[in-house]
Formats: C-alpha cells, sequence, structure tokens
C-alpha cells in the first residue's frame, strides 16, 4: 500500500499545482457557476412566491435556498470531469506513454481527479458552505445542520465523487472511437444537470420517474448526498441510498474495467 501511495500520490499533488498556477482561470469558472446558482435561487424564490402551498416537491422555501446552493457545493466537489482528460491523452497519444509505464491508467486518473477535488472542497467550497450555515441559521432561522449528517454528507460526497469519475472514465472511452468528443461532453453536461438533480430537485418528478431515476447512477451524483445533508432520509432510506452508491462504484469499476480491456485492443495513435 505505501509503495502504491508513493507511485500515485504525485499524480494528485501535481493536480493541485496545476489548479494554483491557473487560479485566475478556476475562480473565473466558479464565479460563472455561482453567478448560474443565484439565478436559480431568483428562480425558485419567484416560483415559490406564486403558489399558496408552503412545500413543493417535499422541500419548503428555506429548504429550497439550502438546496440550490448546497447542490453547488456538492457538483463543484465530485463533478470533476476526466474524460477531457482521456481524450486529450488518446488525441495527443499520450495514451501510449501511459500504457507502457508501470502504473495503472485508470487509477492515475482517478487520484488526479482527487487532487482537483481537494482543491475545490478548499477553494472556495468550504467558504460557500460556511457562508450558507450562517445564512441559514441567521437570516432563515433554521437550526445548524447536525454533526452526523455532515458526516454523511461527506461519506456519500466521496462516493458520488467516485461514481461520477468512474462513469466519466466509460464516456471518455468513446474517445477511442470517435477521437474527438468535445460535441458529446456539452450534450453530456446539459444532460446530468437535469438527470442528477441539478436543475430540478428529483422529488419534482412523478412517483414512476423517480423510481427509474432509482435504477440509474446520476441521482446517486448529486441529488443523494444534499438530501442526507438536508436530513431527508430516516435511518433505512440511508442505509439504502448508502448502500446504492456504494453498489455503482462497484458496477461502474468492473464496467470500466471490461471498457478498457476491450479499446486498448483497438488503440490507433495519432500522436505522440
Amino acid at each position: 500500500m505505501r509503495k502504491k501511495l508513493k507511485i500515485y500520490l504525485p499524480f494528485a499533488a501535481n493536480e493541485l499545482k496545476r489548479q494554483m498556477a491557473y487560479k485566475g482561470a478556476f475562480y473565473l469558472f466558479m464565479f460563472i457557476s455561482l453567478f448560474s446558482s443565484f439565478i436559480m435561487y431568483f428562480l425558485w424564490m419567484a416560483i415559490y412566491g406564486s403558489t399558496d402551498s408552503g412545500s413543493l416537491g417535499g422541500l419548503t422555501k428555506d429548504e429550497m435556498v439550502v438546496y440550490v446552493f448546497m447542490v453547488y457545493v456538492t457538483s463543484s466537489i465530485v463533478a470533476i470531469s476526466i474524460s477531457d482528460w482521456v481524450s486529450h491523452d488518446v488525441v495527443k497519444g499520450d495514451v501510449a506513454m501511459n500504457l507502457i509505464k508501470p502504473i495503472d491508467y485508470r487509477m492515475s486518473l482517478i487520484i488526479r481527479a482527487t487532487g482537483d477535488m481537494v482543491y475545490r472542497f478548499l477553494m472556495p467550497g468550504i467558504f460557500i458552505w460556511i457562508g450558507l450555515e450562517i445564512y441559514k441559521y441567521k437570516c432563515l432561522g433554521m437550526p445548524v445542520t447536525e454533526i452526523e449528517n455532515i458526516l454523511l454528507y461527506l461519506i456519500s460526497c466521496f462516493m458520488s465523487f467516485l461514481i461520477f469519475v468512474m462513469f466519466d472514465f466509460c464516456f471518455g472511452m468513446i474517445a477511442f472511437f470517435t477521437t474527438y468528443i468535445f460535441g458529446l461532453m456539452m450534450v453530456k453536461e446539459a444532460l446530468l444537470k437535469f438527470l442528477t438533480g441539478e436543475l430540478i430537485p428529483l422529488s419534482f418528478f412523478p412517483g414512476v420517474v423517480q423510481k427509474v431515476f432509482d435504477f440509474l447512477p446520476f441521482s446517486s451524483m448529486v441529488y443523494t448526498p444534499v438530501m442526507i445533508y438536508l436530513g431527508k432520509y430516516d435511518h433505512k432510506e440511508l442505509a439504502f441510498v448508502l448502500g446504492r452508491q456504494a453498489a455503482w462504484v462497484i458496477l461502474l469499476y468492473l464496467l470500466g474495467s471490461l471498457i478498457w480491456r476491450k479499446v486498448t485492443r483497438r488503440l490507433v495513435v495519432l500522436g505522440g
């Protein structure tokens, strides 16, 4: 284990250094994302203001405020796209060099993404999270989130990160067949915003549609940890959703291994 850590930890460290070297681009991206969260906030406040019901989709107006900004914090932490890295390696021919090195290519991507995740959590995720808790307590009059919910949220977030990265690795394998996947990545990001509950909480959908979402990995990426944070699951439901996340981590890992064996048999290097 110590030997493996010595091999793979530099990937995370290098990604942290890279993010710190290009802080301007990173913060611009985060600002644009946060700006879109404020747009969602005002949109939902208008929706709640136009109805006499105190709750929509199982969420009160105050809970929706927390939901909107915790979705931002959660998605910025877990949604680390490695398919772009895979596509770049395929186009440049770097993937061939990675194949002859004594490392696991997928593991190197996961560890690199972990470095990115840590940076996003520290800058600016945790500050927005703390600010939301202060606003929630001072302005909304809601109690401070319990330590148990925070710990369960962090555990769920880590599994969400693994699910997203494993899924994105499988998606990135398309680059071995089409080479250039930028257009497909744009489609993927648009669909994920809908399927993960970033745009609309999944509890707003009809029961039949929600059951369909339960069989897909996407609800486990963002929606599940945020609902855990809001305390919307009882102990039995918590065990189920966390178990479902763990199952998707294993299934997507196995699927990624199967696809990886298939694509490396037809590898064609275009550069390098």
